[in-house]
Formats: C-alpha cells, structure tokens, sequence
C-alpha cells in the first residue's frame, strides 16, 4: 500500500468530455484538425520570425517565445486527450498525471509573463518611439524571457509540491479530460483548505500583479493614442498593439473564469468548456490572430519564399559545374562558378 504520500492510488481515470460514442468521434476529428493547425501555425510562425532578419527585433522576439509556448502548452494536453476519445481505457498513471499537471501550470503561468512582457514591448514602442531601442534592448528582452521561465517554473513546482502533499483513498475518477487542479483537489479525501489557499494565493498573486501591468500599460498606451491628432496616425498605433490586446483578452478572460474563484464553486460543465478554450483552441488561434492581419508577417513569408526560390537556383547551377549570373528583383547579381558564389550584391537578404 506504501506509495507517494500514503495514496492507494495507482492511477487515475479521465472521464473526458462525454459518454457518448458518437459526440467522442467527432470531437476526436475537430480536436485533431486544430491540433494539426495549432502545430503548423506555430512551427511556422516560429521558423518565418527565425529566417526572416527584418522580424529580429523585441516583438517578433516574444512572439517565437509565445509560439513555442502555445505549441508546447496544446501538446501536453491535446494527444492524452485524442488517445482517450477513441479508447475505452481513459487511465493515466499517478506519475503522468502529475507531470501533466506541473508541465500545465509552468507553461500557463510563464505565458501570462510572457504576455506581460508583450504588453511592456507595445507600451514602450507607443509612448517612447525614440527611446524604444534604446530601452528594448536585446539584454532586456532576454532577461524578460528568462524571469518569466523561471516563475513559471517555481509557481508550478510550489504548485505540485503541495498536491503531492495530499491523500487520494476513495475514487481515482478525474471528473475532467485531464489533470487540471481543482478536479484533482476534488478526489482528496484529506482537508484541502490550506493547500487550495497557498495554490490560490501563489498562483492568483501572479496573475493579478501580470494583470495589474498589462492594465497599466495599456492604460498609458490609450492615453498616448488619445493625444493623438490624426485620425490616420491613432488607426496607426492602435494597430500595432490591437493584436496582443485581443490575445490577451481571451486568454485572460477564460483563465478568470476558471481560476480566479474558490475550489468550492467548481462546475464541471461550464469550466470543461472554458478549459477545452484555453487548452486547445486558443494556442490554435495565437498564430492566426498576430499574422493575419499583420503586414510585416504576410511580407516575411514572401521574402522567405524568394530567398527559397533564389537559392534553389543558385544550388541547381552549383551543381551543374557552369558559370551563371542571376538578375532578381532587380537586387540580386550573383556570380556561381562550380559551385563558389563569386559576387553577390543581394541589398535585401
């Protein structure tokens, strides 16, 4: 019987999102659609901001950070979630549970900083242009990406240290389709007050202090907008920020409704539906919202595609052993000679 902190149980069973076979399948082909989406957006989103030199800069910085969250955050719950829609075993290990419920909470917790850090980046370039290489420098912004790692971190280690500290004697039947806290709280057989308020207190002081500056920021960035006198030049700097205001607004939003609240008001059907948002839709979505309406993105990928283009050509003439010269756009004057590129004039790349 002896186990970690004198539990029975083995193991956990995830009842997921519903009985029904049918609803199962097609839930099962709609999460994995956005799951596929979710990868190839934000692989993509990452691999565009890498290649292309003109995003190297602050904001495209957090947003390949934020991709990778996002990509990361929808695999520790999406494939467990797909396996147990077309299985009748719907076990996870105490381990695995555990696991996914730490690697949940740190990538949560590092991506409210991380959307902070975003909101600081949008409110420097808004009401400090001149200064804003200056005070974005790159030491801040990787400084920035490594305080936000690390609280994440330590959150969510504080986080599973005082679950781990719990009983689990009666049922092993997770009321969810994966390891979230409160249904995990729920099975315990021993008093959860005291760790329901040191998880509540460690985890919601960071929210609402992550809150409290993404407020702030925006609060002087509309200022700023405001004084503004032409109508051009508010459209202007409102769009540059209009993207991450609307991550954040639904990211936020469903992350309060589920967390922010005491354990005892949990209700299973409006917080899986809440959860199923944060969890799986909306790393689908983080991709879409900051590319399709942005100009510099769509502009990226078409220089990544010519920059493909022209060194395919280089490579094909490489190997054909003959001296070429290549004409593009009217940037390019390249000379290859077996396969040694002579002269190279490319002003863009």
């Amino acid at each position: 019987m002896g186990r970690r902190n004198n539990t029975i149980v083995s193991d956990f069973i995830l009842t997921g999102l519903t009985d029904s076979e049918e609803a199962r399948l097609v839930l099962f082909h709609l999460f994995l659609l956005i799951y596929l989406v979710t990868v190839l957006g934000n692989a993509g989103m990452i691999l565009i901001i890498r290649l292309d030199l003109q995003l190297h800069t602050p904001m495209y910085f957090f947003l390949s950070h934020l991709s990778f969250l996002d990509l990361s955050y929808s695999s520790v719950i999406t494939p467990k979630t797909l396996e147990n829609l077309i299985t009748s075993t719907k076990r996870i290990s105490f381990g695995g549970c555990f696991a996914q419920m730490y690697f949940f909470v740190f990538l949560g917790i590092t991506e409210c900083l991380l959307l902070t850090s975003m909101a600081y980046d949008r409110h420097v370039a808004i009401c400090k242009p001149l200064q804003y290489p200056v005070i974005m420098s790159t030491s801040l912004c990787r400084f920035l990406v490594t305080i936000s790692y690390m609280i994440g971190f330590s959150n969510s280690f504080v986080n599973v240290l005082f679950m781990n500290t719990l009983h689990f004697c009666d049922s092993n039947v997770v009321h969810h389709f994966f390891c979230d806290t409160s249904p995990i709280l729920a099975l315990s057989c021993t008093d959860t007050r005291d760790v329901e308020t040191m998880i509540f207190i460690v985890a919601g002081s960071t929210l609402v202090a992550s809150l409290i500056t993404i407020s702030a920021s925006y609060a002087s960035i509309l200022s700023t907008i405001l004084k503004i006198n032409s109508t051009s030049g508010k459209q202007k700097a409102f769009s540059t920020c209009a993207s991450h205001l609307v991550g954040v607004t639904i990211f936020y939003g469903t992350i309060i409704f589920t967390y922010l609240k005491p354990q005892s008001s949990y209700s299973l059907g409006k917080d899986q539906v809440a959860s199923v948002f944060y969890t799986i839709v909306i790393p689908m979505l983080n991709p879409l919202i900051y590319s399709l309406r942005n100009k510099e993105v769509k502009r990226a990928v078409i220089r990544v595609k010519q920059k493909t283009g022209s060194d395919m050509l280089f490579d094909d003439e490489a190997h054909s052993g003959h001296l070429s010269t290549f004409h593009m756009d009217g940037n390019v004057d390249s000379v290859v000679y077996f396969g040694f590129r002579v002269r190279s004039t490319r002003s863009d790349y």
